[in-house]
C-alpha cells in the first residue's frame, strides 16, 4: 500500500508543478490577433508596360518603337519612380533610316525621361500603369523633333 501512495504523490506532485509552471489562464495575455488594420499595404507603383505586355518597373532599357526597333531608350537611370509619375535620365538611340531604315545608322540623345497620368491597366485593372512618356532632349536631338515629344504609351 506504501508503494501506491508514494506513487500517488510523486506523481500529484508532478502534476502540480506542470500546473504551476504553466500557471492560470489568466496570467498569461491572448494572443492577438494579427493587426491587419494597423499595417496597411501601400498600392504597387504603377508600371512601365513593354513590347511584350509585360509590366516593368525601373527598366534599364525600354523600346519605343516596337514595330521595328528603330527607336530605344538605353542606360535608364531612374531619379523617382511615384504613384503619379517618374523620372529618368539616359540615351534615346533612334535610326535615321537613311537611305532606308534597315540601311540606317542610330545615332544616340542624351534625353530626361518622365512618365505620367497613371490609369488601372487594361490587362490587369488592379495594376495601374503610366500611360504618357515625355522625352526631354537635352544635347542635340533627331530632325524633325522638338525639344521635347510627349507620346501616348500603349495599354
Amino acid at each position: 500500500m506504501r508503494r501506491y501512495t508514494v506513487s500517488t504523490a510523486v506523481t500529484l506532485c508532478a502534476v502540480a508543478s506542470l500546473a504551476a509552471a504553466m500557471g492560470p489562464a489568466s496570467a498569461f495575455p491572448a494572443a492577438a490577433p494579427p493587426a491587419a488594420h494597423a499595417v496597411q499595404q501601400q498600392p504597387a507603383p504603377p508600371v512601365l508596360v513593354d513590347c511584350l505586355w509585360k509590366p516593368q518597373v525601373h527598366p534599364g532599357d525600354f523600346m519605343l518603337a516596337c514595330g521595328d526597333g528603330n527607336s530605344r531608350l538605353a542606360s535608364l537611370r531612374w531619379s523617382h519612380w511615384g504613384a503619379d509619375s517618374a523620372q529618368a535620365t539616359g540615351t534615346n538611340l533612334v535610326n535615321d533610316c537613311d537611305p532606308y531604315c534597315a540601311a540606317g545608322t542610330f545615332h544616340s540623345y542624351t534625353v530626361t525621361v518622365r512618365l505620367d497620368d497613371p490609369k488601372p491597366w487594361a490587362k490587369n485593372p488592379k495594376m495601374q500603369q503610366f500611360t504618357r512618356m515625355s522625352l526631354v532632349y537635352t544635347d542635340g536631338r533627331p530632325d524633325g523633333f522638338r525639344q521635347t515629344m510627349t507620346y501616348p504609351l500603349w495599354s
